[in-house]
């Protein structure tokens, strides 16, 4: 490495450790989303798998309580800090497929300054995980490439194990990897490799826990997950939505980008066959599954994060190595020179807005609901009536309020969902002494109380009630109702509705 490429890989990596210390900074300022709530009570019960996804997000959790302890900031440490790998892979791939430290850097910078990683790597979702092990299987599959070892097939293995113990998307990879083989000619010869099926076995290896869990819990899980490519109500309306998220996610300027890039790909004007044919490979198959999907269902903008590390390849391709036309030059070089300042203001933004509500002069917006702004003096309200009333244990109606109260509540609180027991099967129970004595259900004001526990309790009665704020602005209101004399089971123990 010449003193202009040390100098590049340097000022790359600082650039990227900026960034992740400003998302540090945004982690321990921004309270919990109720899926952060959520899968932080997963990361207390490690197991093999969960109702709604395998454990990966559980156990990044995990690992950052264990070091900053149970806050938003430990909640959120190892996702954010897992940027780093992350950009490490992508840039390594970059400079592989496409030669040049300025793609690689370009690549790593760009993907760090979408929304997707910056957000996506914040807020603890599956996804987040999900999106560092799609770095490292594309830098896998480039290994593959390079250097013609079957060995790397032992990396792409683990880094596929490692995407399927995030989400369940990850699935898409293997029909990726095959079309790849089969459409690049000198490539083929993996295919009669024993090293292509040891990687297989690796992943498998790595997956088994999740296979056992849903075993055990006659696979719940796939039911529910693998469920959703069914088309029962034909709606593609929904398709409408799909770029203009992403025209968000990714920033308006990497998205160009990633766009230009992947034209350039198509059209053969920069990279090998090999290389063109990868980038496209893993971005296409799960963005034509999804597209599938949208017939009629929404797509969420966060699910298409695994195609990130391909689209800020393709991205960085447009940027650096392309030789276009005097007006898209242009374009691309107005669009490489504001992509990451853009990036990083919109990330400012996104994080101002969703502690303060100023920007949109206190009235509600997309982030009000999710992010739990005001969740900690609304919990100090919701356990004054608690110890007023003597109420030995909290109930809430789905699964996002009885994240929040857990984890505002004070420590060793009894808190549980009253329904949908499969989400907590693999925690503890409420005792029965717990269960007995006066009960406090939290509700939204206007969500009226179930048939079921109006049947169940001689006594209910409605305390109080609490309001969640975000400055001026009245998020939500609670009813805090008591509940006594339990005539029967407390907790409504039906089978979710894929095991019906």
């Amino acid at each position: 490495m010449n003193p202009n490429e040390a100098r590049l890989a340097l000022n790359t990596g600082l650039a990227v450790c900026a960034l992740v210390a400003l998302r540090l900074a945004a982690a321990a300022w921004t309270p919990l989303t109720f899926d952060e709530a959520y899968y932080w009570m997963w990361s207390k019960a490690l197991a093999g798998g969960y109702y709604d996804h395998p454990p990966m997000v559980a156990i990044v959790i995990r690992l950052g309580t264990m070091i900053a302890g149970d806050t938003p900031f430990g909640v959120r440490l190892v996702s954010i800090l897992l940027a780093l790998p992350m950009s490490w892979a992508i840039y390594q791939s970059a400079a592989i497929l496409f030669g040049g430290r300025r793609v690689a850097a370009s690549a790593a910078i760009l993907l760090n300054v979408t929304l997707m990683a910056a957000v996506g790597t914040l807020i603890v979702t599956p996804d987040a995980p999900l999106l560092v092990a799609a770095s490292f299987l594309l830098f896998s599959l480039a290994k593959v490439l390079e250097s013609g070892r079957g060995a790397w097939w032992l990396a792409v293995g683990a880094s596929a194990g490692a995407a399927l113990l995030s989400k369940y998307t990850a699935l898409f990879f293997g029909p990726a990897i095959l079309i790849w083989l089969v459409t690049v000619p000198k490539l083929r010869r993996w295919l009669l490799s024993p090293w292509l099926y040891l990687g297989g076995v690796v992943a498998l290896a790595m997956f088994a826990p999740v296979i056992r869990w849903n075993a055990d819990h006659q696979w719940v899980s796939f039911i529910k997950q693998m469920g959703r490519a069914r088309i029962e109500d034909f709606r593609p309306a929904f398709i409408a939505e799909l770029i203009p998220t992403q025209f968000a996610f990714a920033t308006p300027l990497v998205f160009i980008l990633g766009v230009m890039g992947l034209y350039a790909l198509y059209r053969r004007l920069a990279g090998a066959m090999g290389a063109r044919v990868l980038v496209n490979t893993l971005f296409w198959t799960i963005v034509a599954y999804f597209t599938w999907h949208a017939l009629h269902a929404r797509v969420e903008a966060n699910w298409f994060a695994p195609v990130y590390p391909a689209f800020a390849v393709a991205a960085a391709v447009a940027a650096i190595q392309v030789q276009w036309a005097p007006r898209e030059q242009r374009t691309v070089d107005f669009c490489r020179r504001w992509a990451a300042p853009v990036g990083v203001v919109l990330f400012a933004l996104l994080i101002v807005q969703a502690n303060t509500g100023v920007l949109s002069g206190y009235r509600r917006d997309a982030t009000v609901r999710s992010v739990g702004v005001g969740w900690r003096e609304l919990a100090d309200e919701i356990e004054a009536a608690r110890v007023r009333t003597g109420a030995t244990c909290v109930l809430a109606p789905d699964y996002g309020t009885t994240g929040w109260l857990a984890f505002y509540l004070p420590k060793g609180t009894c808190v549980a969902q009253q329904e949908q027991r499969i989400r907590w099967i693999n925690m503890p129970e409420p005792s029965p002494a717990q269960l007995s004595g006066k009960l406090l259900y939290v509700h939204e004001v206007g969500q009226s109380v179930p048939t079921s526990m109006r049947d169940t309790f001689a006594r209910i009665e409605t305390v109080s009630e609490a309001k969640r704020m975000r400055g001026p602005l009245i998020i939500e209101t609670y009813a805090l109702d008591v509940l006594e004399g339990p005539k029967g089971e407390v907790l409504d123990r039906s089978p979710p509705p894929e095991l019906e």
